[in-house]
């Protein structure tokens, strides 16, 4: 056989073989399919959630606007450029003259002579399909101006209704930008054509320009410019709504002084100047010269910068600068009204207040509510309580952060016992997506109480969960820390929770929601989507199975609602038998007339941002807001019903025009869900960042600027500058009959800590809610703001020294509960739980109770009436007293502080007292290995033990007659006069 490796040998060079070529085909037409099915399997899947939750008109209304936006201006935007090219084509000169240049050119010509059709429609198309792309993203403002309904308010410059500038200039502006876009892509394409085939030259004797060329690129400059004068007009409007910063304003709105004196008239007269350079273009191809145009294009330019430039600055200069304050005057005021007015603090409140440092019997009666409402436990910082007590499994967590509600007449902190697949010890496909689905109950817990242990006093608690809420469905399938998607049906077993010993106790979903999988398209589309092949041919999927997802309230709301901002918080409320989430909704524009702008992200963030998580828009910066909507989420069945609550705002009425059918009437609430709605956070601390400078509604004093407030630091964080959140308390103002669940907040003067203000708002659904109410000090009252409360407390030595004892006798870390400041007995009244944390367990348990009134002595109690007894001078009415341990549950009970000898002792002189110090001895021993194994019955016998040694070490120095001292036998490792300062249990569960 001849060697095929030999020089003699030639490769064969030629097409593939057929085989080759099918192969080929075959791959590039499944991958293109591929692509295809994932693209189409995004929309598909999108459509079935829809249609599942009941939203189906959401998804076909924004689609049908995004497909009619993208088709109607990428179609108009291809006919534009298309024709443009075609027509410079068209106005091509018969004849190139002979020129290097144009030699050059003649081999571009002939090269793309066979591609010539696919050259005029391509770039054509790509460009309608970019402006289509863009264009259907402007679907809101589409919706906002062909549903816009009016404000009934007029701005105070142009008189036009603040519908306008919301919903109508929006639209002008984006239809003068596609405007823009289309003429000046059509401009480039022109030119290249004409030079491509001569009609413009850069080289060579005579007219650089043919007569079709120049005519052509006249009209298209000559629109350019018309637009531009548009835009001119459409710019003094803009002004209204034009921000900046001025006066510690960053967000700045509206027409100042040079506004309205110099940049306004000079857009006036800029469109004139604009309409005439236009009709210079226009007249170009008759006139057959660029010189009058090119001139009128220079003086518009020339215009541009001394009308709208030089003279704007020389106004500033040298008429509102020597004179600033009175010329100012009447733009300031427009923009405090208009901000008032778009952020609802116009209707404010503020009463001067001079706290007193001491108080009587008569006044604390009028605040018994306030008093015995005070909420001892942090909902910030017990979340790790709750876990330790009742999350019961490892697979079952709380949120970091714990929600404030009220049943009844008593303030409750809840948390939801929610799934955390990352406690599940076997994790596989199976476990995660079949098995572990859905979280179990509520723990409630009284907000003004701990037991004598210093946990929580629960109300409702165990699993199942029982107590005070009654019957209802325990099953959280749709929670804040719901998996990503599960599968559940008939026949599919799901853990409701184990118990030791005993078969696992199941369930299967009977909820309605979720996808149907029995379709296998459908499968093979959430396989796509969630990448996981197993959804596909797992055979744990039985007939009737369906899909969960988008399981968080949050997602679902936005979802439905994509033309709402929600709350960063939802909180979980149990009424008629079901566990719903509530959820505010806000309505948003930047498009209120000389209302100033803020962040939405900025104003909303505090101390606990990182664990709550922010609101956002879609542009985040906004100057109008309104809590408009009230939307729940049914735990189990995922249900979302969203309901009117603001039914005078236009921003509402306008998208229910634009999405019919999806916000039900106020009227809709349901009666026992009605008292469980509240002011929502983030609005309320958006309104207090803009009262920070907007309580002062007088031009003088705003200009001014001496009476600036600022929302104090949280002193209780370390490391850290965020300023302190609002708190739900309920608590009575002074010009109020009774208390009320209420925000609340402090304010500091700018760049100072003592305290400027404190403002609540009415957050009980009734006559009063969302009235703010601001309660004003004087500057030279002495109120203690935050931080100097914080370091009052700090600095005094008996709070320092029983702190430091308590650190060092119980190998425990001090963590501060939130700072509550209330004015009580026409004074203020401040108020901190002190928590152990144990440094192995990292549970906190509430300890001692931190109050001050006023700038007097300070208090550090046991419990909460000891130490308003103590700062008050008076037992304090209504306040609760501790409760006890629930019996049976096995907690042992911290001692309490005996009156411990303050005298040495001699060794041996006293055999009692020796006697009952080695008692003493022997239990804190005891108690400390039962400590270290976890005994915590053990536990609780050596702590009644050495109650009682050290109570029979007391009674034997008594009769000793000896003086008071600490006596010598004291235990080892006890802290010196504090006895009961023992590590605290660890709670069961």
């Amino acid at each position: 056989m001849p060697d095929r490796s030999g020089p003699g040998f030639r490769a064969r060079v030629g097409p593939p073989s057929r085989r080759a070529r099918v192969l080929l085909l075959t791959v590039g037409v499944l991958a293109v399919l591929f692509l295809l099915f994932v693209m189409f399997s995004g929309l598909w899947t999108d459509w079935l959630w829809f249609r599942s939750v009941k939203y189906g008109s959401v998804f076909t209304s924004r689609l049908g606007a995004e497909l009619g936006l993208g088709a109607v201006f990428g179609l108009l935007m291809a006919l534009v450029v298309g024709f443009n090219l075609w027509l410079a084509y068209r106005l091509r000169p018969p004849l190139a003259a002979m020129s290097v240049e144009q030699q050059s050119l003649d081999r571009y010509r002939s090269g793309v002579a066979p591609f010539r059709k696919w050259l005029l429609v391509g770039p054509a198309l790509l460009v309608g399909l970019v402006a289509g792309a863009a264009a259907a993203a402007q679907w809101r403002t589409w919706m906002l101006w062909a549903n816009g309904t009016p404000f009934g308010v007029k701005d105070g410059q142009f008189h036009k209704d603040v519908s306008y500038y919301a919903f109508e200039l929006p639209w002008y502006e984006f239809l003068l930008g596609f405007a823009f876009s289309a003429v000046i892509v059509s401009l480039i394409a022109a030119t290249a054509v004409h030079y491509l085939y001569g009609g413009l030259r850069l080289q060579g004797p005579g007219r650089r320009a043919s007569g079709g060329a120049q005519g052509h690129l006249a009209v298209l400059l000559g629109v350019f410019v018309l637009l531009k004068a548009v835009a001119y007009w459409l710019d003094r409007y803009a002004l209204a709504v034009k921000s900046e910063s001025f006066k510690n304003v960053d967000g700045w709105t509206g027409l100042r002084y040079v506004d309205a004196n110099a940049f306004l008239p000079a857009k006036t007269i800029l469109f004139f100047v604009a309409v005439i350079c236009a009709l210079l273009f226009f007249l170009t191809p008759v006139r057959r010269t660029w010189a009058p145009a090119l001139i009128g294009f220079g003086l518009m330019a020339l215009s541009a910068v001394l009308v709208g430039g030089v003279y704007p600055a020389i106004v500033q200069q040298f008429q509102v600068k020597p004179n600033e304050q009175a010329k100012e005057t009447a733009y300031i005021q427009k923009n405090i009204d208009a901000t008032r007015q778009a952020y609802g603090i116009a209707g404010a409140d503020v009463q001067p207040y001079t706290p007193s440092d001491s108080t009587d019997a008569d006044k604390l009666k009028q605040d018994a509510q306030t008093i015995a409402d005070i909420r001892l436990l942090d909902p910030n910082v017990v979340s790790p309580t709750f876990q330790q007590n009742q999350a019961l499994r490892n697979y079952y967590a709380f949120p970091k952060t714990l929600d404030v509600d009220r049943y009844g007449k008593q303030d409750t902190v809840l948390g939801v016992r929610e799934l955390d697949l990352a406690g599940v010890q076997q994790r596989n496909f199976i476990n995660d997506h079949f098995k572990y689905t859905h979280g179990y109950g509520v723990v409630a817990a009284k907000g003004n109480q701990v037991d004598a242990n210093g946990n929580p006093v629960y109300t409702e608690q165990s699993l199942p969960t029982e107590g005070s809420l009654g019957d209802y469905e325990q099953r959280v399938y749709y929670g804040e820390k719901s998996p990503a998607y599960s599968i559940v049906g008939p026949g599919m077993d799901e853990i409701d929770y184990t118990r030791d010993g005993q078969p696992d106790q199941t369930s299967q979903y009977s909820g309605g929601s979720g996808v149907s999988l029995d379709n296998p398209l459908t499968r093979a589309a959430y396989a796509v989507k969630f990448a996981e092949p197993q959804i596909l041919y797992s055979g744990a999927i039985k007939d009737g199975a369906k899909i969960l997802y988008d399981r968080t309230p949050k997602e679902r709301v936005e979802k439905v609602a994509p033309w709402l901002s929600i709350d960063a918080d939802p909180y979980p409320v149990v009424q008629n038998g079901r566990l719903v989430w509530v959820l505010d909704g806000y309505t948003t524009s930047d498009g209120y007339p000389f209302s100033s702008k803020t962040v939405l992200g900025d104003a909303t963030k505090d101390s606990l941002t990182d664990q709550r998580g922010r609101t956002l828009t879609a542009v985040n910066q906004v100057n109008y807001i309104r809590n408009s909507v009230k939307a729940t989420v049914d735990a189990y069945t995922g249900e979302v019903t969203l309901y009117q609550w603001d039914e005078a705002d236009p921003v509402l009425k306008t998208w229910m025009k634009a999405f019919p059918g999806t916000v039900r009437a106020k009227a809709d609430i349901p009666a026992t869900l009605l008292p469980h709605l509240r002011y929502p956070q983030d609005l309320f601390k958006v309104q207090r960042d803009l009262l920070g400078q907007y309580h002062m509604t007088e031009a003088t004093a705003f200009f001014n600027g001496t009476d600036i407030w600022d929302v104090p630091e949280d002193p209780t964080v370390n490391n850290t500058h965020d300023v302190q959140p609002p708190y739900y308390l309920t608590v009575r103002m002074p010009d109020a009959k009774e208390a009320s669940f209420s925000l609340t907040t402090s304010f500091v003067p700018a760049g100072r800590k003592n305290l400027a203000a404190f403002m609540t708002v009415n957050a009980d659904p009734g006559p009063d809610y969302g009235k703010l109410r601001i309660l004003r000090t004087p500057p030279g009252s002495g109120a203690l703001g935050p931080a100097l409360t914080q370091a009052k407390f700090n600095s005094d030595s008996e709070v320092a020294r029983q702190l430091s004892l308590l650190r060092s006798g119980t190998d425990s870390d001090v963590v501060y509960g939130n700072l509550l400041t209330l004015p009580v007995g026409g004074g203020i009244l401040n108020v901190e739980p002190v928590y152990l944390v144990a440094r192995g367990a990292k549970v906190p348990v509430l300890k001692k109770v931190l109050a001050v009134y006023g700038d007097h002595n300070v208090a550090l109690e046991d419990s909460l009436d000891k130490a308003l007894a103590k700062v008050l001078g008076a037992a304090a009415p209504g306040v609760t007293a501790p409760a006890e341990p629930n019996p049976g549950t096995g907690t042992p009970t911290a001692p309490t502080t005996p009156t411990t000898p303050t005298a040495p002792t001699t060794p041996g002189s006293n055999p009692a007292l020796d006697r009952a110090l080695a008692d003493a001895q022997k239990a804190f021993d005891d108690g400390q290995a039962a400590l270290k194994n976890g005994d915590w019955a053990a536990y609780g016998q050596s702590q009644q033990a050495l109650r009682k040694a050290l109570n029979d070490a007391v009674a034997a120095e008594s009769k000793s007659g000896q003086p008071g001292g600490q006596p010598s036998g004291q235990p080892s490792g006890q802290p010196s006069g504090q006895p009961s300062g023992q590590p605290s249990p660890a709670p069961t569960g």
